[in-house]
């Protein structure tokens, strides 16, 4: 290594040499990312173990990343794997698996270990670099020894200066300038790291807590109104959950592109400041960031039982997809109209919009919700029209439905949002761990007061939808129209003229008057 770490690191190998080792001693993991073939669109990466106690070891870079659940075959993109000892001598590597190695003799040794990382496709679930700016996905990057994911490590950037990128912007915590630790792998693989010459735009507070919009060729567009708007979806959202459990929390764009993953204290999200010249770009840029931004709450700790502790190795299944990702679309909608970005006809708008594309798709009758949530991994995350549904699209649906159920069953006085809390606060907070399916069920049924079975038929059947059994709830009908044009059924959601009580105080409160 080219760094300050390497003379850190042959220090320590000198003391360590006079200690004897124990079987129970966990060896200390450090990481040098250079940047120095940045032109070349390349990685080069250091993994040095100081200190392992067994006779072998299993090198593994994960299968996916989580927030995009398909598998990502990184391992393609390493290349020229080298592992010595201390002494320099060099240790062979066993090709075991699609992403992992066997390394034997190691006991009583350290490793230093090389490979690059070829970074050239820009995507959000992936890493890219370039003579202007790099984005690490750590995920894609950085192996890992089996069965050590809960090991403290340190990450040192070299070659910022060289590369003439000037700023650096991570969720990990800092120890100095370009170097930083986590406590353990999923830390490091939550925290996507950017670099280059970065734009942050003014920091701001909510509860206390610093938030800032920060990112790389941001565009041209109105900073400090958008500052605005994107503080009114944190205000909402936090508002909504009652607490903030993150000490800071940064908005990293990472240029044009599609696409957002959501993190525990930051979100990576594809922005492009130069489209935002209408009410509606901004509109629909505000409802993307405050889709990422939830699912800290709805995904990142109110999970399902199945997402964390991760497999890396491969396929996380679970059947609750429609909870993460669909409701998570159902509260971008709820989040923009209660910070007064968007109006009560946009909300209702929105979910005409994906009324039609359900109704509109023959998948409807070929696959139920939770089958959507499982099969993702194959059918990809807006499923294969006419023959699957999407989460995306029929989950923030069923989201309305069981809303719209829980205000009837409680006279207005309970609703979706006294459950996400239920769930935040109980399995996240106190139990610190996800929930299955039965637990969801039970959770909204215990706020509701009442059995919600037709709504959860919804879920686990492809029973088609009735709508207007719920929407009359709120004062709503759905109407049909024919389309002259195309010959399709298109459907319009409008108020009922004659309305109740009750319907009027479930409208006026869902839509957030």
């Amino acid at each position: 290594m080219k760094t300050r770490l390497l003379l850190f690191l042959l220090v320590f190998l000198s003391l360590s040499a006079c200690v004897e080792s124990t079987q129970t001693q966990q060896p200390d993991l450090y990481y040098e990312v250079s940047l120095d073939k940045a032109n070349d669109q390349i990685f080069g990466m250091t993994f040095t173990v100081i200190g392992i106690q067994q006779d072998s070891v299993i090198l593994k870079l994960p299968q996916w990343t989580p927030g995009y659940y398909q598998l990502m075959d990184f391992t393609s993109d390493l290349s020229n794997l080298k592992i010595t000892d201390q002494t320099g001598l060099v240790m062979d590597a066993t090709f075991m698996a699609p992403n992992a190695w066997m390394v034997t003799n190691t006991l009583n040794k350290d490793l230093i270990i090389t490979y690059d990382i070829k970074a050239d496709r820009k995507f959000v679930a992936q890493s890219f670099i370039d003579s202007t700016h790099a984005y690490l996905v750590p995920t894609n990057n950085f192996l890992y020894i089996d069965g050590y994911l809960n090991q403290p490590l340190t990450v040192e950037i070299s070659g910022m200066e060289e590369s003439g990128y000037s700023d650096i912007i991570t969720g990990l915590e800092q120890l100095q300038p370009y170097t930083f630790t986590a406590p353990d792998f999923d830390i490091l693989y939550d925290s996507p790291i950017l670099a280059g010459p970065l734009e942050r735009l003014p920091e701001f507070e909510v509860g206390g807590i610093s938030h800032q919009f920060a990112g790389y060729l941001l565009g041209d567009f109105n900073r400090e109104e958008f500052n605005k708007q994107l503080k009114k979806v944190v205000e909402a959202a936090t508002t909504l959950m009652g607490d903030i459990p993150y000490n800071n929390y940064t908005f990293l764009a990472i240029g044009p592109g599609f696409g957002g993953i959501e993190h525990l204290n930051n979100t990576t999200i594809s922005f492009d400041g130069n489209k935002l010249k209408s009410t509606g770009e901004i509109k629909d840029v505000m409802s993307f960031i405050a889709h990422e931004y939830f699912h800290h709450y709805n995904v990142k700790r109110i999970r399902p039982y199945e997402l964390g502790p991760f497999n890396y190795d491969g396929i996380n299944r679970t059947t609750q997809l429609w909870i993460s990702e669909g409701l998570t679309v159902y509260y971008e909608y709820m989040l923009t109209r209660m910070a007064d970005i968007t109006s009560e006809e946009d909300l209702i708008r929105s979910f005409e919009h994906h009324i039609n594309h359900v109704e509109n798709n023959m998948g409807r009758f070929k696959q139920s919700l939770v089958q959507s949530s499982y099969n993702t991994w194959e059918d990809g995350p807006f499923g294969v029209e006419g023959k699957t549904i999407s989460y995306y699209q029929k989950g923030p649906l069923v989201g309305l439905l069981l809303d719209l159920s829980i205000r009837q069953a409680t006279q207005n006085q309970q609703s979706l949002d006294d459950v996400m809390r239920f769930l935040y606060q109980h399995y996240y907070l106190q139990k610190q761990r996800g929930f299955t399916d039965a637990e969801f069920q039970q959770a909204c049924e215990s706020i509701a007061g009442t059995l919600l079975t037709d709504v959860f038929d919804y879920v686990h059947t492809k029973q088609e939808l009735d709508y207007n059994h719920y929407l009359h709830y709120a004062g709503l009908d759905l109407v049909k129209i024919m389309d002259r044009n195309t010959g399709q059924i298109q459907f319009r959601i409008e108020k009922l003229t004659v309305t109740n009580a009750l319907q009027q105080d479930i409208l006026k409160s869902w839509l957030r008057e």
